[in-house]
């Protein structure tokens, strides 16, 4: 997929001060797209919006929170 137009925009939940931070690009038609805002230039991943929806309710639920 050409990420080219995307327009990215930082997590909330990141901080300004070299921290774990996440950033999406909303702007894409049908797709998010995430990437590290610490390596730009690296990979990304690309969700459909209902899988995106659907990822983001699991974090809401939880879902994650025992992992590391």
């Amino acid at each position: 997929m050409d990420l080219s137009t995307a327009a990215w925009r930082k997590s909330s939940y990141s901080s300004d001060n070299g921290g774990q931070c996440v950033e999406i690009a909303t702007n894409l038609p049908h797709a998010i797209a995430v990437r590290d805002s610490k390596f730009p230039a690296g990979s990304k991943l690309v969700f459909r919006p209902t899988e995106w929806r659907h990822f983001i309710g699991e974090i809401k639920k939880g879902m994650f929170d025992s992992m590391s």
